[in-house]
């Protein structure tokens, strides 16, 4: 019988061992720290019987997996009412619910019809939409008009679809606020694209958490993995290929390179050292005393909430990555999932992004925004647990400089990643199958399954 070792038990590594064990291949997942999940995991980080989701936390791409949906597992899913909140200064907050009708009439009348027009196609077809997009990368479109019309705007810049398209300082501010979960200056080609996948799932399937936190889904795939004859061993580090029939590693190029006795063509070598990471992430996790006190009382509605202000704000937040104020998101979990914290009690984290690698504090810069749509925060907090980039790649690897995306999702970067090569390495049997390949970031799993499907190939030729 066949052996497979996949390096990794992020939700990228566990998807490919769980189709390579239904397809009957002996399968080991090999993971380096105590507990499995990678970036899909929870823990006590601030005070006890305080869980916190220690990476991903709000799901609009998980809940739509096609991989995912495929499995006989029940994902104990949870939606809050709205997807996300995005507060403004004047008091009010708009909110993403999974009514167009409603959500459009929370914006300024002249952007009413244009935002209807925009959105409906794409989330009215998402689930058709989203297999095109988390497809392989080379394939015959199932639904060409619909990748079409997406294709059409997806590759405009946020800024400046947000600017041609909509009027009102409400519908610009969304669009921008949104589309930050590319990682990329919105004046990048297609980080529209981000911005309208995430806009047409939240009024689809939703943004939903995971009850009892992210490490639940993580638990879910381990248990139906041992279920098939799989195994997963914890606190093991891999520095050197396992020799087994087939190898596929959730790390992103920089870790492949490290690893001992590995000979590559030099061609090979050059490219994946050409392989650039985006830009980091600085987090906090909140204990709370009570919930946040939001100003705009449509924030109670949503798990996570988009904090920046304005259009040119946002703009600015993501082009610079500046400490003062930056653009800052937000999950409230507790809201929805109460048995997270003890009785009466919450938590909430809060991110922004940062230059790959920063050792700059943005502490005071977070918190100042967040108090400035919820005057009295800081009065709410019991603890606090920070992570910066560097301890974020302490904690996990694969997040280099505190890039959560496993590498710049720009233009250049978005399809043919690592290499033209996709997953395949040029040592047989050994393939890529993380964040760092097709389709990219996001807990999906898609991108380990598409791996495993060609290791299968592979090896049956």
């Amino acid at each position: 019988m066949s052996t497979v070792t996949v390096i990794g038990s992020g939700p990228n590594g566990l998807s490919a061992a769980i189709a390579l064990a239904t397809a009957g291949i002996t399968t080991t997942v090999l993971e380096k720290n105590a507990q499995a999940g990678g970036a899909c995991s929870s823990a006590e980080t601030t005070l006890p019987g305080f869980v916190q989701d220690l990476g991903s936390s709000a799901y609009p791409l998980g809940k739509a997996s096609p991989f995912f949906r495929s499995l006989p597992i029940d994902i104990p899913w949870i939606e809050s009412p709205a997807s996300f909140a995005h507060p403004l200064d004047d008091g009010t907050a708009v909110l993403v619910e999974p009514s167009i009708e409603g959500t459009a009439d929370g914006l300024d009348e002249c952007d009413r019809d244009e935002y209807r027009s925009i959105i409906e196609p794409l989330a009215t077809h998402f689930g058709k939409l989203i297999e095109e997009i988390l497809g392989p990368v080379q394939h015959i479109p199932h639904h060409p008009l619909l990748l079409a019309t997406f294709g059409a705007m997806a590759l405009s810049s946020a800024a400046a679809f947000a600017r041609s398209r909509f009027k009102g300082t409400r519908a610009r501010a969304l669009f921008a606020g949104v589309s930050t979960h590319s990682i990329l200056p919105l004046e990048s080609t297609a980080s529209a694209a981000v911005g309208l996948t995430l806009l047409a799932a939240g009024h689809s399937g939703g943004w939903p958490i995971l009850q009892g936190g992210a490490q639940s889904l993580t638990n879910l795939l381990v248990q139906h993995l041992e279920d098939l004859g799989g195994t997963v061993v914890t606190g093991h580090e891999v520095t050197r290929i396992p020799d087994t029939d087939l190898v596929l590693a959730d790390i992103t190029p920089r870790q492949l390179l490290r690893m001992e006795g590995l000979e590559f063509p030099a061609h090979y070598i050059e490219g994946l050292r050409r392989f650039r990471y985006g830009a980091g992430a600085f987090k906090i996790d909140y204990a709370l005393s009570c919930p946040i006190p939001w100003t705009a009382k449509e924030c109670f509605h949503a798990a996570t909430v988009h904090i920046g202000g304005s259009f040119e704000e946002i703009v600015e937040a993501e082009r610079t990555l500046t400490s003062k104020r930056p653009f800052v998101l937000l999950g409230q979990p507790t809201l929805f999932d109460p048995h997270r914290a003890p009785a009466g009690q919450h938590t909430a984290w809060a991110y922004c992004h940062v230059p790959n690698g920063s050792r700059e504090d943005y502490i005071a810069g977070i918190e100042d925004q967040i108090t400035r749509f919820a005057p009295g925060f800081r009065d709410c907090v019991l603890a606090r647990s920070v992570s910066t980039p560097a301890a974020l790649e302490r904690w996990n690897p694969n997040l280099i400089g505190g890039d959560i995306l496993g590498g710049s999702m720009d233009i250049r970067q978005l399809l043919f990643r690592p290499s033209p090569s996709l997953y395949r390495t040029p040592k047989k049997g050994l393939y890529l199958c993380g964040a760092s390949t097709p389709p990219g970031g996001g807990v999906h799993g898609m991108a380990g399954y598409h791996a495993a499907k060609i290791a299968l190939t592979d090896l049956r030729s």
